[in-house]
């Protein structure tokens, strides 16, 4: 299946105004774009792949007059002296933008493994990876990828995350708390709640990760015989009814503190039991507990 974009698409995806686009399209010959069989134009991968290494470059100081005179192989070339150098968050998610349609798993080893060398892990996932994974959502809205192209990147930085997990040292503290961390059923979007398990662990607490689809059934028989202090999940598959699911934990968890987020729950901060917190971010989790 070959992917579709509006020039809206582009202009989303790569932060320069449409009517920008136009006249880069008129003036340079930058994008040329293909018609469907009733006349209606749009862009295709290798368009977007383009684009995404001229707004880089164009970021970067470069003229647009000057990247038009560049052959493919020049601009590549001067996109991965910039991905080498330390590049700011916008850069490295158009990259990564770019690793993910290509199925490029050795340029997203590089933009990440530099970033988590200059920067550190937990900057590269909050300052990157989570931005990036909004513009996939936007993406996706638009039916712009494809499975499999969402799945080859979502697995590598599932990848990243469980690698950085495994390597943590857990400090010895006074205070540390049980906590069980689960999706519910139907749910395999992990990613949040791997990184929740990384900040976890690094404080020194214990997780128990129990991971995607948990019946709730399991889930009471778990928390039975752990008898953690904290539940935590995150909500991104649609669910028949939001509200009523956290009113049930709320009464078969009432001596747990129970942390949700996702975009399932927009909208019930007011609505939510008392022995339930929604969090928006990382940083907003971390002061909850």
């Amino acid at each position: 299946m070959i992917a579709k974009f509006s020039i809206k698409d582009l202009e989303a995806l790569s932060g320069i105004k449409a009517h920008t686009l136009r006249i880069w399209e008129q003036r340079y010959g930058i994008l040329k774009p293909e018609r469907t069989d009733t006349n209606i134009r749009y862009y295709c991968n290798e368009e977007l792949k383009q684009l995404l290494n001229i707004t880089l470059l164009y970021n970067h100081g470069f003229k647009i007059s000057k990247i038009a005179s560049l052959d493919g192989k020049s601009i590549v070339a001067e996109v991965n002296k910039i991905i080498d150098a330390q590049i700011l968050p916008s850069d490295q998610i158009d990259s990564l933008i770019i690793a993910m349609v290509e199925f490029d798993e050795k340029r997203f080893e590089k933009i990440i493994s530099n970033t988590i060398l200059h920067h550190g892990f937990s900057h590269t996932i909050e300052k990157v990876i989570y931005p990036f994974l909004n513009k996939i959502g936007v993406m996706w809205q638009t039916g712009s990828i494809n499975p499999a192209q969402e799945h080859f990147i979502s697995n590598l930085i599932r990848q990243k995350l469980i690698v950085a997990i495994d390597g943590i040292v857990m400090p010895e503290i006074s205070d540390s708390k049980r906590f069980v961390l689960f999706l519910p059923d139907l749910e395999l979007h992990e990613l949040s709640l791997l990184y929740i398990s990384y900040l976890l662990k690094q404080r020194g607490h214990h997780v128990i990760y129990l991971g995607q689809s948990i019946p709730y059934l399991d889930l009471q028989k778990v928390v039975e015989i752990r008898k953690p202090e904290y539940l935590v999940s995150v909500f991104t598959h649609k669910m028949a009814d939001p509200a009523r699911y956290l009113k049930d934990l709320s009464k078969s968890f009432s001596k747990q503190k129970i942390l949700l987020s996702g975009v399932q729950l927009a909208g019930l901060t007011d609505k939510a039991p008392t022995n339930i917190k929604l969090f928006k971010s990382p940083e907003d989790f971390l002061k909850q507990i």
